[in-house]
């Protein structure tokens, strides 16, 4: 068991690793021996988890839509709002997040590489949350959740590419903010609409609340021992 533990901790921190320098260099600028010196580990040790630099950037790929979790909220259109600015938060600091957005739109990745699994993957997921808001009376009768979206998707994905380049993403939690304020009206009943919040602090206080909760359960688990 703990060399099982050893083995994931050691996988992680190869997997943040590589973000990290992806992030920074790109992928046909990124080398295996690079990575190794940020994550201060044996070729061996990399090479046991993952055989090929391709076979690391498609696990850093992977990773994307799990970093967007957030808690669950009644109001489905909150619950999908919540994801996108914890995202964004999660933007400034999380090399692996950071690696992963980089490669998803970095062309110089091989045909090995699928880069738009995370925009098929962020489309899949989002479409179950916006169905759900379906369910319980939030949406305008005229939307169509797919094509919702995939123009959300693919604006996010154009606001941070701008954020990054105008600010290193400095204001991309305003920006986010401005998305919703024009998207909003355009899909949510209007009576839920004041009820609705897309302030650009949201993502930290969602994030100061996820933390709490987590503080909470390391407590629990402390005096359960």
């Amino acid at each position: 068991m703990a060399r099982q533990e050893r083995a994931v901790r050691t996988r992680r921190l190869i997997l943040e690793a590589a973000g990290a320098v992806f992030d920074e260099h790109g992928y046909s600028a990124t080398t295996i021996s690079m990575v190794l010196e940020r994550a201060e580990v044996t070729k061996g040790a990399l090479y046991f988890h993952f055989p090929s630099k391709e076979s690391l950037a498609q696990a850093v790929l992977d990773e994307q839509v799990s970093l967007g979790a957030v808690p669950p909220q009644p109001c489905k259109l909150q619950e999908l709002i919540d994801m996108t600015f914890v995202f964004g938060r999660r933007l400034l600091r999380n090399s692996l997040l950071k690696g992963s957005v980089r490669l998803a739109v970095d062309q110089s990745a091989p045909p090995g590489v699928d880069h738009s699994g995370p925009f098929r993957q962020w489309v899949e997921h989002l479409v179950v949350v916006l169905e759900q808001a379906r369910t319980q009376g939030e949406l305008l009768p005229t939307v169509q959740p797919r094509k919702t979206v995939e123009l959300l998707v693919g604006a996010f994905a154009g606001i941070q590419l701008m954020s990054r380049a105008l600010t290193d993403r400095e204001d991309l939690a305003e920006r986010i903010s401005v998305l919703w304020e024009h998207l909003l009206p355009s899909i949510a009943v209007p009576g839920l609409l004041p009820g609705l919040d897309w302030e650009p602090d949201r993502g930290v206080r969602v994030l100061a609340e996820l933390d709490e909760a987590d503080d909470e359960h390391v407590a629990m688990d402390l005096s359960a021992h």
